[in-house]
C-alpha cells in the first residue's frame, strides 16, 4: 500500500522534493484549481445517489433522503459519491496521500486517545483511500462555503473562513515539510489548547462543558442499558433510529455474531485481545447513523464485563469507497481493513477497539470501533464569522497533519508555495462548486416533489 502513497523521491532531500513540487506548477498551474465547470456528460446527480443505494436497507432510505433534503449543506454531506465523480475531472498534481474521501467540516471533532488525552482530528473514514491530496482539500473548503451559505453568512465572511482553512493547510504543510518523518507522526492537535484559543468566551465555555460532559459519560443515553440487579442487559429500542430486527433475538443469529466477532478479535493487537476477552456479548441492535451512511448495515453491540460495566461497539458496514472508481481499488482483502488501516494512517491516535471482520452469512464487510469514546462535538456556530473561520483553520491544520503522515509534505508544500496564489484558486473553486451543490440540491427537491424519492423525518 505504501508504494501507492509515498513518492519515489521519498529519500531525496527536503530541498530537492520542494523543488520537484514547485516544478509541478508548470504542468498543473495553481490557478487551474480555481475552475469548476460541469461536463456536458455529467450524470443526473439524483441517479448517482440512487446508484449507491444498492444493497442498502430499503426501509431506511427515506430517512437518508429526508436528512439530505434539509439544506444544501446536509445534501453535500450525503453526496460524497457525486463530488467524487466531479473531483476526478478537476486538475491534479498526482501527488497522493491517504485521503479521507468524505472530508467535510462536520467530520472533524474532539475525542480521547487511548491515554485519555483529548485531541482534535478527523473522525470519519468510511471512504478513505489513497488519492490526490487536492480532493480532500476541495471538499473541505466547499463544505465550509456551503455551510456558511446555509447559515446565511455574508459572502466576505464565508471567503474569510475558506481562506483560513486553505491557508492553515498550506502553512502547516510547509512546517511538516521541514520536520523529520517521525516527528510528523508524533504530531497531534491538543483539544484543550484549541479551546483556549477560541475567539469568544462563550464558545470556550460551551466547549469546556462539552469536554466535562464527555469525561463523565461516554455512552449515548438513548442506548444505555438497564443494568439493575436481576435484569438482563439490553439495548433500548428507539425506532426508527435504533431497533432490534427479529432475527437479532434468535440464538442462531447470536451464534453467527459470536463467530464474526471471533474474527474481529483476531485483528486486534494481542494486548487488546486480553481486554476484549473480559467482555461478554449481551445484545445487538440496528442503529441509524449519519447522513451518507443511512441504509448501510450498522449495528450497536452491547458487552458487559464481570462487574456489569458496559462496553458499546459499533459494527458498521464498509462498502467500496466512492473514490475507488476514480483513484483505483483498495489493496486490502476487505473494505473493513481498508477503513481501519486508513484511519490509523490519518489519525494521530485511534480507538484501541478498532478492527474489522466479515459477516459469515451475509458476506458484508465491517469495521468495528467503540460507539462513543469521549467524542466531543465542538459548538459550530456557522453564523458567527470569527468562530467559523477559527474552526475552519483548525480543520485545515488537522487535514495537513493527516496528509503529512502518508504523503510527501515537501512536494505538496513546494507545489502550493509561500504566497496566496493557491489559496485564491481554492477559494474560487469552493464558491463555484457551492453553486453546483445548490443546483444539485434543487434537483433532489424536484425528485422528492415528483415522488421519485421518498423522504422521512428522523
Amino acid at each position: 500500500m505504501s508504494g501507492t502513497v509515498i513518492s519515489a523521491l521519498t529519500r531525496a532531500s527536503p530541498e530537492t522534493r520542494l523543488e520537484v513540487g514547485c516544478a509541478l506548477r508548470a504542468k498543473v498551474p495553481r490557478k487551474s484549481h480555481a475552475v469548476w465547470k460541469a461536463p456536458s456528460n455529467r450524470p443526473d446527480p439524483v441517479q448517482l445517489l440512487m446508484d449507491s443505494d444498492t444493497e442498502r436497507i430499503a426501509k431506511l432510505l427515506p430517512i437518508r433522503y429526508g436528512r439530505m433534503s434539509k439544506s444544501p449543506f446536509t445534501f453535500l454531506r450525503g453526496a460524497a459519491a457525486i463530488m467524487a465523480f466531479d473531483l476526478a475531472r478537476t486538475p491534479t498534481t498526482r501527488l497522493r496521500v491517504q485521503a479521507c474521501g468524505d472530508c467535510h467540516i462536520m467530520n472533524f471533532g474532539g475525542f480521547a486517545t487511548p491515554e485519555r488525552n483529548l485531541i482534535f482530528d478527523i473522525n470519519d473514514f468510511d471512504e478513505t483511500l489513497p488519492a490526490p491530496w487536492e480532493w480532500d482539500l476541495k471538499r473541505l473548503t466547499t463544505s465550509i462555503e456551503v455551510a456558511g451559505r446555509s447559515a446565511g453568512s455574508r459572502s466576505r465572511d464565508r471567503e474569510k473562513a475558506v481562506r483560513a482553512a486553505v491557508q492553515s493547510y498550506r502553512e502547516h504543510m510547509a512546517e511538516y515539510a521541514a520536520m523529520p518523518a517521525l516527528e510528523v507522526w508524533y504530531e497531534h492537535i491538543d483539544l484543550q489548547s484549541l479551546i483556549k484559543r477560541m475567539p469568544e468566551a462563550e464558545y470556550r465555555k460551551q466547549s469546556t462543558k462539552a469536554v466535562e460532559k464527555a469525561r463523565k459519560k461516554s455512552i449515548p443515553s438513548h442506548v444505555y442499558p438497564a443494568l439493575a440487579d436481576g435484569k438482563e442487559a439490553e439495548i433500548k429500542d428507539d425506532p426508527p433510529l435504533i431497533y432490534h430486527e427479529s432475527k437479532q433475538r434468535q440464538p442462531a443469529y447470536r451464534r453467527q455474531a459470536a463467530l464474526s466477532l471471533k474474527r474481529y478479535r483476531e485483528h486486534l493487537l494481542p494486548a487488546y485481545r486480553v481486554l476484549f476477552d473480559r467482555y461478554e456479548l449481551q445484545d445487538i441492535a440496528l442503529k441509524v447513523v449519519g447522513i451518507g451512511s443511512v441504509g448501510t448495515y450498522c449495528e450497536a453491540a452491547l458487552f458487559t464485563d464481570p462487574e456489569n460495566a458496559p462496553l458499546f461497539l459499533q459494527i458498521k458496514e464498509a462498502r467500496a469507497s466512492v473514490l475507488e472508481r476514480y483513484a483505483g481499488g483498495s489493496v486490502f482483502a476487505t473494505h473493513g481493513e481498508r477503513v481501519v488501516v486508513g484511519q490509523r494512517l490519518m489519525q494521530a491516535a485511534s480507538d484501541i477497539f478498532l478492527g474489522w471482520t466479515v459477516g459469515l452469512e451475509s458476506g458484508r464487510h465491517f469495521y468495528v470501533r467503540q460507539l462513543r469514546d469521549m467524542k466531543i462535538r465542538m459548538p459550530l456556530d456557522m453564523t458567527d464569522p470569527a468562530f467559523l473561520a477559527y474552526f475552519a483553520e483548525a480543520c485545515g491544520w488537522a487535514l495537513a497533519r493527516a496528509h503529512g503522515r502518508s504523503g510527501d509534505p515537501a512536494m505538496i508544500a513546494g507545489y502550493m508555495g509561500s504566497n496566496a496564489k493557491f489559496d485564491d484558486a481554492i477559494i474560487k473553486f469552493a464558491a463555484e462548486y457551492a453553486d453546483q451543490t445548490e443546483s444539485d440540491y434543487e434537483v433532489l427537491k424536484k425528485a422528492i416533489k415528483a415522488g421519485r424519492i421518498k423522504v422521512q423525518d428522523a
